[in-house]
């Protein structure tokens, strides 16, 4: 894979999960991921994949505590296709 590719996929990734998070401080969050997914040479990629998937479990817990059962799918499914690319790439060792 090349290291452009690396770099998009991770920010496409990130994309789909600010798109279906909410909350001032989650956006920015996640937003700052991306742009550094986007910005970083290739071998900070894997600090930047773990600290997306901290991200993504914070978020499901906290729409799970708002019982909001709809943003909830929509994260962990995201979560589910960040892990699986980041193991497969390579990025992570899976557990």
């Amino acid at each position: 894979m090349t290291q452009q590719y690396l770099a998009g996929e991770l920010s496409l990734l990130l994309g789909r999960l600010q798109a279906v998070t909410t909350g001032t401080t989650s956006e920015k969050d996640v937003a700052d991921l991306r742009h550094e997914a986007e910005t970083v040479p290739v071998w900070a990629l894997p600090s930047i994949a773990a600290r997306a998937l901290m991200l993504t479990d914070a978020l499901c817990w906290e729409s799970l505590s708002r019982a909001d059962a709809v943003a909830f799918s929509h994260q962990a499914k995201i979560s589910a296709d960040l892990f699986e690319f980041s193991v497969c790439a390579g990025l992570l060792e899976e557990l």
